[in-house]
């Protein structure tokens, strides 16, 4: 077990290396840099926005200081060595500045990092409290009434993406009913409230998005629970177990739960990906300001330095999220030897 894990994280080097290094050259060659968007809403600004035009046409600036400004922005190196510079920034967990707000990218991660933990915590924890026994309990009820009417709500869900979901519910619990706010993470009154009522109120805020959020892995975990315990049942050793005199709830508790846990632990480590990005796009509907909201707007304003922070983070939690999830299914699975591999 040891040695694979070595194994294991000495891949994740290369692999890391390889993700950034791509994203990093795409952001290299798409139109549209820092540099062209400055130049742009200038030009919008000046001419009043009567027409678009390319942006090294009729520029204010010359050749000079155009290079000012690729230099300014560190766009005036070859890929591979300003990659190579990033990278060893990075080891020191210096992220650059931004390119739009002329901030650390560090201290932006870190002013939003706690309502995107807020949201990671609780998808993941009420998407494994909820899931596990209701694919318990539609397993040991299979094809009854509760069992056909809850699985047509599961694929109804998991058909449906999770911003799609945010619109509705924003457009009938918010808009017209009035239950829940529009969005954001608090109320404008937040500061002026107690202890007490700002838990209330973030929790007021939190229903519809944890909803958008918990949706697509809450109806994964539940069908992989359901069909594996259901496997796991008509397996020749329960059988035996219950031939033996076992009690039929003390075989399932004993054996065939433990056994269908085993898939449900190889998807626990990618569900990491959750504390910290969240989902772009629902982020954006419901107006949080988290680390999601951010990378959508750093993409849409081309702004590099956030973009490969949350490039970077992402590949990391997702690589060190695939070595959990062996290091959980081996805890699940005494079977399982991945150092004799």
């Amino acid at each position: 077990m040891l040695a694979y894990l070595v194994r294991r994280f000495l891949l994740v080097i290369p692999t890391f290396i390889g993700i950034t290094l791509v994203i990093f050259a795409i952001t290299r060659f798409v139109p549209g840099g820092p540099v062209e968007r400055m130049l742009a809403e200038s030009q919008f600004v000046q001419e009043g926005a009567s027409q678009s035009q390319s942006v090294g046409d009729n520029s204010a600036l010359d050749e000079y200081q155009l290079a000012e400004l690729n230099a300014f922005y560190g766009l005036d190196k070859p890929v591979l060595e300003a990659y190579w510079e990033w990278l060893n920034k990075l080891l020191t967990l210096d992220f650059g500045e931004s390119t739009r707000y002329y901030e650390p990218v560090l201290d932006m991660i870190s002013e939003r990092l706690p309502v995107s933990l807020f949201y990671g915590g609780m998808t993941f924890v009420i998407a494994y409290l909820v899931s596990i026994p209701l694919g318990y309990y539609k397993a040991i009820k299979h094809n009854s009434a509760f069992d056909t009417a809850s699985s047509i709500l599961i694929f109804v869900g998991y058909a449906l993406p999770g911003y799609v979901v945010g619109i509705f519910l924003l457009t009938v619990f918010s808009f017209h009913l009035d239950w829940f706010p529009m969005g954001g993470f608090t109320g404008s009154d937040y500061d002026d409230f107690t202890a007490t009522e700002k838990i209330k109120d973030i929790l007021w805020h939190a229903v519809l998005p944890l909803i958008c959020y918990i949706i697509g892995d809450f109806a994964t975990l539940t069908i992989t629970m359901k069909n594996n315990l259901m496997e796991n049942l008509s397996a020749d050793y329960i059988r035996t177990a219950i031939a033996k005199g076992l009690p039929f709830r003390d075989a399932v508790r004993k054996h065939a739960m433990q056994n269908s846990l085993i898939p449900l632990a190889s998807h626990f480590g990618n569900s990491l990906l959750f504390f910290l990005s969240g989902s772009f796009l629902i982020e954006v509907i419901f107006n949080i300001d988290g680390i999601g909201l951010m990378g959508y707007e750093s993409i849409m304003e081309r702004d590099y330095p956030v973009v490969m922070a949350i490039v970077a983070i992402n590949a990391a939690m997702l690589l060190v999220g695939n070595i959990v999830s062996d290091i959980c299914v081996a805890l699940v699975d005494p079977r399982v030897r991945f150092g004799e591999a």
